[in-house]
């Protein structure tokens, strides 16, 4: 089985690609970056606030097919500076507050938008 995800409640797409994408029960969640679903704007100027929408829109996606932050089993946090590492985590630490999956935090040398921080997601259903 393989179903695309679209949700008013995130971003939608800036490109050729879905929110997120149903695979038979693994749910892949596109990365995200700040940008507040309601306004369309870039949120934050330093990444514990970049990282606080990108995990609410995260959480909305996953919310839309009935899951959690539970749920995910694996995220890679993609950052422009890894100087940002211990101020992202905590943010990151409030939304996977207990079992947090496995995860790979990457410099990048940049992200779509000039963004701070971009987070995917993997998630399985059960």
């Amino acid at each position: 089985m393989r179903k695309t995800v679209a949700t008013t409640d995130a971003p939608a797409a800036i490109g050729p690609y879905s929110q997120a994408v149903w695979a038979n029960e693994l749910l892949f969640v596109s990365g995200q970056i700040p940008i507040d679903p309601k306004t369309g704007e870039m949120v934050g100027e330093k990444a514990a606030e970049q990282a606080e929408q990108v995990l609410e829109n995260i959480g909305a996606i996953l919310g839309s097919q009935g899951l959690s932050f539970a749920n995910v089993v694996k995220a890679t946090v993609f950052a422009k500076d890894m100087n940002d590492f211990k101020t992202v985590n905590e943010v990151y630490a409030r939304y996977f507050t207990a079992d947090p999956p496995a995860r790979a935090f990457v410099e990048v040398a940049r992200l779509p938008k000039d963004v701070l921080v971009e987070i995917e997601v993997i998630a399985v259903k059960g």
